[in-house]
C-alpha cells in the first residue's frame, strides 16, 4: 500500500479546515522500543534504548524512563492504543527514513498491526519537510477552534499565537507519573460538554493513551498528537539539542531533517 508524505498532510489539513473530527496519534521511536519491551531512558546527558546507550542532552521536559520489568502495565496500554481500530483514528508509525529505526522496525510495526491499513500513516507527518506547513498552514487554523492542550509544566502557553481554553499540566516521565491525566481529560470533556474542540497533546507516550481513550469515548472532538512541534514557542529549550527539524526552521541550521521527505517503507 503506497502512502505519500505530503498528501497525507493535506488530508489532515483538509479535515481541520472542514471541521471533520478525527484522531492522529504518533508511534515514534520511543513508542516502538517500548512496544518491543526494551528499556528506554532519556536523561540529562545520555540515552538508553535496549542494550544501546550513548551521549545526548535532554532537558527536564524530555526525561523518560521505561523499564520492562517495572512498567509492563504501561506497555500493555500502549499496545492497546496501537492495535485499536476505529473510523477516523489515524496512527503514525516509524518508517525506514528514520535512520536509527530502519526498515526492519517498519516491517515489525506493520506485522504487529496485522498488516498495512488506510488508518496508518507517518509518525513524522507534521515534521521534517512538512514542518513549515504545520507552522504556516495548520497552526493558524487553531485560532478558529476551541483548543485544549496537554503540555509540560515548564511550557509558557501564553506565547502561542492562538488561545488555549484549558491546559492539562504534566511533568517529567509523564507516561508513568501522570497516567491519571487520561481520565482527567475525558472527564473535563464530558462534564463541560466540549465539542468540536482540538485537543493538542505534547506528552510523549501519554499522548497515545489520552488520544486512544479520549477519541474512543467521544468522537465529537479532534485529538492531535503534535509532539514537540510547538516547543520553540513555549519557552522550552530542549529542542535546540535534539530536534533537527526545529533547528532547521527556527535557527536556520543545516540539519537534513528540515528537508526530509519520509517514505512509506
Amino acid at each position: 500500500m503506497f502512502k505519500d508524505f505530503h498528501k497525507d498532510f493535506n488530508e489532515i489539513k483538509r479535515k481541520i479546515k472542514a471541521n471533520e473530527n478525527f484522531a492522529f496519534t504518533r508511534f515514534s521511536d520511543g513508542e516502538l522500543f517500548i512496544m518491543q519491551n526494551k528499556t528506554v531512558v532519556l536523561a540529562d546527558n545520555h540515552y538508553i534504548t535496549g542494550k544501546i546507550t550513548g551521549p545526548n542532552r535532554y532537558t527536564k521536559e524530555e526525561h523518560k524512563e521505561f523499564y520492562p520489568e517495572k512498567h509492563s502495565f504501561y506497555r500493555e496500554k500502549l499496545v492497546d492504543s496501537f492495535m485499536h481500530n476505529q473510523d477516523n483514528y489515524f496512527k503514525g508509525i516509524c518508517t525506514s527514513t528514520d535512520g536509527h529505526v530502519g526498515k526492519e522496525n517498519f516491517d515489525w510495526m506493520i506485522d504487529l498491526h496485522g498488516g498495512d491499513h488506510d488508518n496508518l500513516t507517518f509518525a513524522n507527518l507534521l515534521i521534517n519537510d512538512n514542518y513549515s506547513r504545520f507552522v504556516e498552514e495548520l497552526v493558524p487554523l487553531f485560532k478558529d477552534r476551541k483548543v485544549l492542550y496537554v503540555v509540560n509544566e515548564n511550557a509558557n502557553v501564553s506565547k502561542l499565537p492562538f488561545a488555549v481554553e484549558k491546559s492539562f499540566i504534566i511533568g517529567s516521565n509523564c507516561m508513568i507519573n501522570d497516567y491519571g491525566m487520561v481520565e482527567e481529560v475525558k472527564d473535563y470533556i464530558n462534564q463541560n460538554n466540549v465539542h468540536n474542540a482540538i485537543v493538542l497533546c505534547s506528552a510523549a507516550s501519554l499522548s497515545n493513551y489520552i488520544i486512544h481513550e479520549g477519541f474512543k469515548d467521544n468522537q465529537n472532538n479532534t485529538f492531535l498528537d503534535i509532539g514537540s512541534c510547538l516547543n520553540p514557542l513555549l519557552d522550552l529549550e530542549g529542542w535546540k539539542y535534539t530536534r533537527g527539524y526545529l533547528t532547521a526552521y527556527w535557527m536556520n541550521s543545516r540539519s537534513p531533517f528540515g528537508n526530509q521527505v519520509d517514505v512509506w517503507s
